[in-house]
Formats: C-alpha cells, structure tokens, sequence
C-alpha cells in the first residue's frame, strides 16, 4: 500500500514538473531587457572595453616604472677570469729577476648602490609623461565607454521603432481585411463592379508585403542588438517599451559649454598638448649634466670562496660622486628639443581641431533633436485628421457614397500618419542619446535612470 501512494506521488511530481519547467523555461527566454540592463550587459563583455582597460593596466604600470628613477639602483655581479699566465714585473735590476704580482685565476664579487641626484629635469619630466598617458588611457577608456552606452541605446530605440512599424503594418492589414471583406459582400450582391473588388484585393496584397518587410526590420534590428551585446545572434530579444517623448529644455549655447566641461575627448588632447610639453622638457635635459653617488662593496679571491689572495685583500669598498656630461653631439640634443617643440604644436592644433568637430556634433545632434520633437507635434495632429478621414470614408463606402479608393486612400494616409509618428518619436529618442553623447553626459544619465 505505501509503495502504491509512494509511486503515485512520485508519479504526480514528475508530472507538474514536466508541465512547470517549459514555463519556466519560456519565461527565461522571454525574460524583458531594461534599458540599463541591456548597457550592463554590452560593457561587460565588449572587446573594445576590454582592450580599453587593458590600456589603462597598461598605462599604469608603464608611470610606476617611471616613478623607479627616482629611487637608488641596486646592482650586483659575479665574475672569473683566467689569465694566460700570473702577472709579473720583468727588466728589474740585476739579481732581482722577474716579479710574480698577482694570481692567474682571479674571481670577482660586487654590490653596487647607484642614487641618481640630478639629471637636468629628464627623471621628472619622463614620469609627468608617463602620469600624463595614464590619464590619457582612462579618458579614452571613458570615451569608448560612452561610445558603446550610445551604441546601445541607438539599437533598443531602433528594435522599439521597427516593432512600432510592424504593429502599424499589422493594423493596417487588418483594415485592408476588413475593408475587402466588405467590398466582397458588396460585389456578390452586385453593388460594386469587380474592379473595386480586386482593387480591394490588390491593396490588402501590398498592405502584406510591407508587413513582411516591417517583420523583416524587427530581426534585422534584434540582430543588429544582439550583435551590440555580444550575445548570439539569434538570441531572443524582448524589450521594454520606454518610447516616449520627455521635453529638452536646454539651449544650444548651454549644450555646447557642457560638452567643452564633460567630453573626454576635449580633455584627453588637452592633456596630450601638456604631454607634449614634458616631453620638451625631457628634451632639454641632456643639455645638461647627470650627477649620480655609487656606494660600491666589493669582494676578490684566487678561488671561489673569494677569500682574497698572497697579493690582494679580499674586501673592498668606496663612495663615489659621478657627473656624466655630453659636450658635444653635432646639434642632437637640439634637433631633439625642436622635434619635440613640434609634435606639441601638432597636439596643440589636434585640440583644436577637437573642439571643433565637438561643436560641430553637438550643433547636429541639436537640430535633429529639435526636428523630431518638431516632427511628433505634427505627427500626432495628422494621426487624428487620418483617423478621422478614415471612419468618414468607411461610413460614406458603406451608404455607398464613396468609392472603393477613397477608402484605401484614408486607410493609407493613416498607415503613413502613425508611420511618421513613430519614426519621429524614435528618432527623437536616438537625437537625445546622441546629444547626451555629444555633450560627454551620457553614463552620467544613464545612470540617474
């Protein structure tokens, strides 16, 4: 009796399970993607970023390495040399002979503390380089970050305006159904003449194919998302429909002064021109001496042990204060310096060549802000003048006041009201991802969502 009730549960258990785990298993795939969650997920497996912060890593160690040159080197080596025969002194006085002076195996140990004190500036200058580039890199990762925020946030609006699209072909076709089921019931009772009939038909035919193209546009854009995101290509895409229209207050001017403040790129050439000038700097050092002290312990022996020899004690030791001065190299250090002086002219007009396109971007993205916000006043007003030509004609073709065409005219007009109202709102939405990027503000707004 207990292994009949143990098997008949075992038995229900298996059975909500294989009901319950598809449903589950949909509501994974189905599982909507925020708009945050969707710019998570593209910064966190993008190859560009990667290699963005591996550039930082990069830039990082190569500024510790400079930061080296300021502290004392320490340096040891271990050598043996063998002479062809001990050293000795010949030609000394009659009766003397030849003099043995030292030994033919001779082995060497030293330790040696080399503290640099001055270098003309060059130590200094290297390292603020090194600093400067470090910066550098985390501007620049910043930017490629930004540019893969807007990235993101162009695909999500496009999948919303492509399945907007395909809603309003959709609807359309549904219409055209409606209107050539009408026209059908009109024809065989020989109300209308055949060629209302097929014109009905032929319109309900292109009104399906825009709807395979509107269809088309959807996978095309969830693709292009995917793709954005690093994740397979055919993954299932849902999003949240956050197509809407939010009022920009600011003005041009105010647009453009954020974007001189915030973008990284204005920042990051600002700092290459103050790069190249250390890198004037570093020049003009070796117009000058290089002072170094070296502490030098050292150890010699005829065997390894280097317990010294019948000639030599085994320890020695000295302090040392070193200039090291090239006079004269035919005018390198010179065309060094005026080298130098123009790769920082160059990084001057880089910067302001940026600035420039920056104004120019922000300026664009502006006026096509404004022209889609334009564009969704306009768009909503001929929504309901079509809606409404719309009914009228179908009311006047039912009392037989109006013919066939003037009801797929008002039905297409409507078609390219709604059209043109999503477009508008879509491309208002991209217009303001692209103005924040412009202006350097987009994780910033990202995030305060």
């Amino acid at each position: 009796m207990q292994d009949r009730k143990f098997c008949f549960v075992a038995a229900v258990l298996l059975s909500s399970m294989m009901i319950f785990c598809p449903v589950v298993f949909a509501a994974d795939r189905d599982q909507v993607l925020t708009l945050r969650e969707s710019i998570r997920i593209a910064l966190a497996h993008n190859a560009t970023i990667h290699s963005a912060a591996e550039g930082v890593k990069a830039s990082e160690s190569k500024r510790k390495e400079a930061m080296t040159g300021f502290f004392p080197k320490l340096s040891t080596y271990y050598s043996y040399q063998r002479l062809n025969e001990p050293p000795e002194i010949k030609g000394l006085p009659i009766g003397t002979g030849t003099v043995v002076t030292g030994t033919q195996d001779n082995y060497n140990w030293a330790l040696e503390l080399r503290q640099p004190v001055f270098a003309g500036g060059g130590i200094l200058a290297n390292y603020q380089i090194n600093r400067i580039e470090s910066s550098i890199s985390r501007l620049d990762e910043m930017t490629t970050t930004q540019d893969i925020i807007q990235e993101v946030e162009v695909s999500y609006f496009t999948i919303l305006k492509a399945l907007k699209i395909r809603d309003v072909a959709a609807q359309s076709v549904e219409q055209l159904k409606a209107h050539r089921d009408v026209a059908r019931n009109f024809f065989d009772v020989g109300m209308i003449p055949k060629n209302d009939l097929l014109n009905s038909e032929v319109q309900l035919a292109n009104g399906q194919q825009y709807l395979l193209r509107a269809e088309n546009d959807v996978e095309l854009a969830k693709a292009q998302f995917n793709t954005v995101l690093r994740r397979g290509l055919n993954s299932p895409v849902v999003v949240e429909d956050i197509l809407a229209y939010k009022p920009f207050q600011r003005d041009l001017a105010d647009c453009l002064k954020t974007a001189m403040d915030n973008r990284p790129e204005a920042k990051s050439y600002s700092l290459r021109v103050e790069q190249a000038g250390k890198s004037v700097d570093l020049a003009r050092s070796e117009f000058f001496p290089s002072i170094s002290l070296i502490g030098n312990y050292s150890k010699y022996g005829d065997t390894p042990e280097l317990a010294g020899s019948r000639f030599s004690n085994s320890e020695f030791w000295y302090v040392m204060a070193q200039a090291n001065w090239n006079i004269w190299e035919w005018g390198r250090t010179k065309y060094k310096v005026d080298a130098s002086l123009s790769r920082k002219s160059q990084a001057a007009d880089a910067l302001t060549n940026i600035l420039d396109r920056i104004a120019l971007e922000v300026k664009n993205a502006y006026l096509l802000l404004k022209e889609a916000e334009k564009r969704i006043v306009v768009a909503g007003k001929a929504i309901e003048q079509a809606e409404e030509n719309f009914r009228i004609n179908q009311e006047r073709y039912k009392e037989h006041v109006a013919t066939s065409t003037d009801v797929i005219d008002a039905q297409t007009l409507l078609t390219r009201a709604k059209s043109d109202y999503f477009n508008a709102l879509s491309d208002y939405n991209i217009a303001m991802a692209r103005l924040e990027r412009s202006m350097g503000t987009i994780y910033a707004s990202v995030n305060k969502e």
